[in-house]
């Protein structure tokens, strides 16, 4: 938003083209991170199938911890946004705000590293993982774990940049940074441009490469913008706020915990869909990725939710706020509508993306992902619904009883069924995705009946 806009109330048309102007440049970043990790397995599968596997769950776990490390940074958003909202000419509480934000990143990535390289090895045990994939797992992982702390530093300054109205700054980096992460793993992996073959180590250097140059995008937009350096979030960086730093902990520590909850969920069913054969976790494991493609552009709009819903929060407009919310989730649940439509009548194109449909050698993954699809069809309006609802709650800065709500929907009827009708009953696969289906379901109703409830609640009544 610019400093010279008015917060007057829009009509329900010119909010519903805000949140579209705010939430397409944030989705197709979103989908253009996918991109980014999609470029490294294509990169690294050509070293074999060792590296492939070993690469696949380092990140895995290293990617569920920065996941929910900028989630929790991300609390910036929507106190931003409110300080905007209540006075468009703010300049030090944004800049203390952002400031802190970038603290806590500092912080929390210095504990994202210790605990993704120290829990990597028992982890892997655990699941019973051959030594060989350990080492290699292990020997990559000492090297990622670099890239945490700056890319969470970028997740803070991607949520600046956006709540001030800039969101298509953080496309273009985040697309930026694909041909850097492409020529670096081409250049370090394969030994190619004049630099050392690394392989397996070459591909975490480039991620490095990758999210420092990113970062410093990030630091050279702010100071060359008019607007985003008008804030000065870099001087006196020293300077402590400890009541502000409490605030993004105390609003960002749920939503952490919200996404582990969440990711938990889904990596649970890999495990339990291992269980069932490897064309079934094949199947699955395509499926949802096709699912996770879809969520990228609700999630964007959730995020717009957030700044939307922020600003009119600090404004203490109720019926902007009603606006923001209604058109977010009126744009979310559109969008997966059009999808889920997709999944159902178009599912061969869709898995073709990824698998040769038409090979014999991939007939019982494909028949498997099929039905796998109908069910991701079921629950994308609810996927959408929920992941919008979280949003416009997160920008009325609630975001503990919606913590409780999405622990206890994916937990309790969601993983009580997928193990439920998975094992105990001959659905088996079709019965771990019943349960996540269920899950998102009690998610989006419980969440959009807060939603409904805000006024009653108050959490509408700015309390700082």
């Amino acid at each position: 938003m610019q400093e010279t806009q008015s917060l007057q109330t829009p009509s329900w048309g010119e909010e519903i083209r805000a949140t579209f102007g705010l939430a397409w440049p944030l989705a197709l970043a979103n989908l253009l991170q996918m991109l980014t990790y999609a470029i490294d397995v294509i990169f690294i599968a050509r070293l074999g199938d060792e590296q492939l596997a070993a690469s696949s769950l380092a990140v895995s776990w290293f990617g569920l911890l920065v996941w929910a490390l900028c989630s929790m940074a991300g609390a910036v958003a929507p106190v931003i946004s409110a300080e905007l909202g209540s006075n468009p000419r703010s300049v030090r509480p944004v800049r203390r705000a952002t400031r802190m934000a970038l603290w806590l990143a500092i912080i929390a990535g210095c504990i994202g590293m210790a605990l993704a390289y120290f829990l990597l090895k028992p982890l892997m045990q655990v699941t019973g993982q051959q030594s060989q994939i350990i080492d290699l797992s292990k020997s990559y992982m000492a090297l990622l774990v670099f890239s945490m702390v700056p890319m969470i530093l970028a997740s803070v300054l991607r949520n600046y940049v956006s709540a001030l109205g800039k969101p298509y700054l953080a496309t273009a980096i985040t697309g930026a940074g694909i041909f850097v992460n492409a020529a670096a793993n081409y250049a370090l992996i394969f030994g190619n441009l004049g630099m050392p073959r690394l392989e397996l180590i070459g591909a975490a250097i480039a991620t490095i490469i990758t999210t420092v140059t990113v970062l410093l995008a990030y630091v050279a937009v702010i100071r060359w913008d008019k607007l985003l350096h008008r804030y000065r979030i870099f001087s006196n960086w020293w300077r402590a706020d400890w009541q502000m730093f409490a605030k993004m902990v105390r609003i960002g520590t749920p939503i952490l915990l919200t996404v582990v909850a969440e990711a938990g969920i889904f990596g649970a069913a890999a495990f339990m869909m291992g269980r069932f054969g490897a064309a079934e976790l094949a199947g699955h494991t395509v499926a949802l990725q096709l699912a996770a493609l879809a969520f990228q552009v609700p999630f964007g709009i959730g995020q717009a939710a957030t700044i939307r819903v922020g600003y009119f929060y600090g404004a203490r407009d109720r019926q902007g706020i009603a606006q923001a919310g209604w058109a977010g989730l009126l744009m979310g649940t559109g969008f997966m509508a059009a999808t889920a439509l997709a999944m159902i009548f178009a599912p061969k194109a869709l898995l073709s993306v990824y698998v040769d449909v038409n090979a014999a050698r991939n007939a019982a993954l494909v028949g498997f992902a099929l039905q796998y699809l109908v069910w991701a069809a079921i629950f994308q309006l609810a996927d959408g619904v929920q992941a919008v609802a979280l949003g416009a709650l997160r920008g009325l800065q609630d975001t503990r009883v919606p913590m409780w709500i999405a622990t206890f929907s994916y937990w309790v009827p969601g993983m009580g069924l997928a193990i439920g009708l998975g094992f105990f009953t001959p659905l088996a696969g079709i019965g771990v995705w019943i349960g996540l289906a269920a899950g998102l379901f009690c998610a989006a109703g419980l969440l959009t009946w807060r939603w409904l409830l805000r006024e009653r609640l108050e959490l509408t009544q700015r309390t700082s």
